[in-house]
């Protein structure tokens, strides 16, 4: 039975490197400027993806791989 991954597109990015830290990584590697950033706790993971270029479902597997450590 395939393991329901905590994490939500809908959450904001602050959140999500707040709750797991093994996150941030993936957003440096994306060259994505969300740590730190004032709007983090209101800009989800779909709008980061949108707004940077970054394929959301690709974005999301690496998230949930760092997640799962």
């Amino acid at each position: 039975m395939p393991h329901a991954s905590p994490l939500d597109p809908d959450m904001p990015v602050d959140e999500i490197m707040r709750r797991w830290p093994r996150t941030i990584a993936v957003m440096i590697r994306h060259d994505m400027l969300c740590i730190g950033c004032p709007i983090g706790g209101f800009h989800t993971v779909a709008d980061a993806c949108r707004e940077h270029g970054v394929a959301e479902a690709v974005f999301m597997a690496e998230l949930e791989a760092a997640i799962a450590g």
